[in-house]
């Protein structure tokens, strides 16, 4: 044999192949394992989206908003959205104006690696409305 060895082992019926001292793992494609809730925030306030994804190589998390891909800081630094190393999409503040409601509409997450893409449930984010009750 050359330099390195192989070491096979049965352990509870289960087929293992060690080189050296380090145990082989198959790829996995991704898979959401918390997926989004719906949210009512109050304009201003911060909010996040969870979105929680595993598989191996680990995947990458996009996020989308009524079919459109939403940007983040890391594309514009302006952007008042984040994504958080969990794959969540965290809000520095609800933005919502009377002609404009860029952060009320349908969230889903999708987590990708080379072995294909996981699609969370819909998540809705809604802009509590401020009524004023007078008698």
């Amino acid at each position: 044999m050359t330099a390195g060895f192989l070491h096979f082992s049965i352990l509870f019926g289960v087929l293992s192949v060690c080189s050296g001292s380090r145990l082989r793992q198959e790829d996995s494609p991704p898979r959401i394992v918390e997926h989004p809730s719906d949210l009512i925030v109050s304009k201003g306030e911060p909010a996040t989206l969870n979105c929680k994804a595993e598989g191996r190589p680990t995947p990458t998390v996009e996020w989308y908003k009524d079919g459109e891909r939403v940007e983040t800081d890391k594309e514009d630094p302006r952007s008042h959205r984040m994504l958080l190393p969990t794959g969540s999409l965290f809000f520095l503040r609800i933005v919502h104006g009377r002609k404009s409601k860029p952060d009320e509409g349908v969230y889903v997450c999708v987590a990708r690696n080379y072995l294909g893409e996981a699609v969370s449930h819909n998540a809705s984010l809604e802009v509590a409305s401020k009524c004023s009750l007078s008698l």
